[in-house]
Parts: structure tokens; C-alpha cells; sequence
């Protein structure tokens, strides 16, 4: 046989060829992110509601988001279904809910009536409230868990259409057109947002354990505290989330006042860019 021609293989030699199974794909959990979905369907139904002019029914689909928020972290803890899929669309949900819902909803409110002043404070409210996310997620591992950094951008949206609440229950219409109101609204809009990117501490509540025991009285006064909310829905939410918007900067002056230190970063990271964050 000539060097030249290839040799054909006996059935002895033949490589056996192994089949290697296919990698499995990974699911989503359902429940949290139910709830997450849920949230986010609450954050775009604020925004038709406001391009429709009907600004209660915005502010109430923005308070659904943020109770139904508050719960998918909760129900992916109790039934151990935490993900990093879920992380993510948690932020998503987060920055339409939170961030863009109520930019529009106030811009559409009020601050149309401005001009461009009224549309580079909604802007700004928008992008705050993405910086205060991308913070959040980047800073959560070294952050003091009692404390948010800056204001919850849910407290912050809270707060916005809170007010927008409030002043529609009063009556107030075409308030774009009004000569004092879409300037109010401006100033809330610029405190809303700038305050969501400062450093300054707002109490978290994440070391509250609803699974301690608590004295007879604190139900009581937990009935009492919802029998007064509900002696004026708006007024009252308002008023609660206006209060925990300036909490954080009596808990600042109160630790500036004790020399104590107002960071809530817990511990310095290597990495030089983050410092900054501090």
C-alpha cells in the first residue's frame, strides 16, 4: 500500500464516542417574582392613569407598587427562592415604579406648565432615582443594614405622589395652569430626588423581626394607627412619608451633634473607585 493513501481504521481501533449530557437550564422562581411583576404592573398603570388626567387613581397604583415591593423580598426569604434573576428584575421594577412613574406623573401633573424648567425636574427626579439603584446594588454588601444611603426611592415616590394626592382630593384641577402650584411641585420634585442620592441615613426597618414576641399594647396601637390613616387616606400617608423624608436629616444633625460617625458604610472596600460611595 502507498504512503500516500489513508489508512482505513479496523473496527478494533474506532474511537467510541461518549455522549455528554446537556447542561440543565436554570428556571425562574414564580412567587417572588410574581409579586415583582405585580409591582411593575402598578408602576405602568400609574402611567396611563396620568396621561389620562386621572391622577388618584396614579397615585394609588404607585402606592400598590410599593406594598407589593416591599413583599417579593420578603417571600423569597420565606420560602428560600432569593435569585440573582430576581435581584435584577426587582431594580428593573424598581426604576420604572419608583423612578420613571413618578417623574411622569408630576411632570404631567404640574410641571408641564413650566416649560423646560418643569421637564429638567422631572429629569432630574428620573436619573436620581436610577443613581440611588445603581448605588444601592453596588454598595449592598458593605452598607450598614439599619440604614438606607440616601432615601428609599419608594419613600421618595411616596412622598411625590402623596402630595399630588393630597392637592386632587382638595379639588385642585388643571394645576399646570396654576400660578404658584407648579413651582411647589418643582421644589418637591428637586427634595424628592437630590435627596434620594445624598449620603445621608434613613432608618431601614430591617431590624424589626416579625417573628418576636411584642406586649398586647403594640397591636393595639398598630389597630389605632390604621383606624387614623384611614380617617383620611391621602392626607395621612402624605404626611407619614413627609416625615420619614426629613428624618434622615434630623438622624444626620442628631450624630453630627454626638460626634458620631454619619456614614453608613460599614466597612472600606480595595477597590479605589468605589470610594467615592462613601
Amino acid at each position: 500500500m502507498s504512503s500516500n493513501e489513508p489508512e482505513i481504521p479496523d473496527d478494533d481501533n474506532e474511537l467510541e464516542v461518549v455522549a455528554t449530557p446537556r447542561p440543565r437550564r436554570k428556571g425562574i422562581y414564580i412567587l417572588p417574582n410574581l409579586f415583582t411583576l405585580a409591582a411593575l404592573f402598578g408602576g405602568f398603570y400609574a402611567i396611563v392613569m396620568a396621561m389620562n388626567g386621572r391622577f388618584e387613581q396614579a397615585a394609588i397604583g404607585v402606592f400598590c407598587a410599593m406594598v407589593l415591593d416591599s413583599l417579593d423580598g420578603r417571600v423569597a426569604r420565606m420560602t428560600n427562592t432569593q435569585s440573582a434573576f430576581g435581584e435584577q428584575m426587582d431594580s428593573l421594577s424598581d426604576m420604572v415604579s419608583f423612578g420613571a412613574a413618578p417623574a411622569l406623573i408630576i411632570y404631567e401633573w404640574a410641571l408641564k406648565g413650566l416649560g423646560k424648567a418643569g421637564w429638567i425636574a422631572a429629569f432630574v427626579y428620573c436619573a436620581c432615582a436610577a443613581l440611588r439603584l445603581a448605588r444601592f446594588n453596588t454598595n449592598i454588601g458593605i452598607v450598614d443594614k439599619r440604614f438606607f444611603q440616601g432615601m428609599p426611592s419608594p419613600a421618595a415616590a411616596a412622598m411625590l405622589v402623596g402630595f399630588i394626592w393630597v392637592a386632587d382630593d382638595a379639588g385642585l384641577k388643571d394645576v399646570y395652569a396654576l400660578p404658584v402650584w407648579p413651582w411647589v411641585a418643582f421644589a418637591f420634585a428637586l427634595y424628592a430626588g437630590l435627596t434620594m442620592v445624598t449620603n445621608v441615613p434613613f432608618y431601614s426597618f430591617k431590624d424589626v423581626s416579625l417573628k418576636r414576641t411584642v406586649p398586647f399594647a403594640v397591636i393595639v396601637l398598630i389597630a389605632l394607627g390604621i383606624a387614623v390613616i384611614n380617617l383620611h387616606v391621602p392626607g395621612m400617608l402624605f404626611g407619614l412619608f413627609c416625615i420619614y423624608g426629613l428624618s434622615g436629616y434630623g438622624v444626620y444633625v442628631w450624630r453630627r451633634m454626638k460626634g458620631r460617625p454619619v456614614s453608613v458604610i460599614a466597612t472600606s472596600t480595595d477597590e479605589p473607585d468605589e470610594r467615592g460611595l462613601h
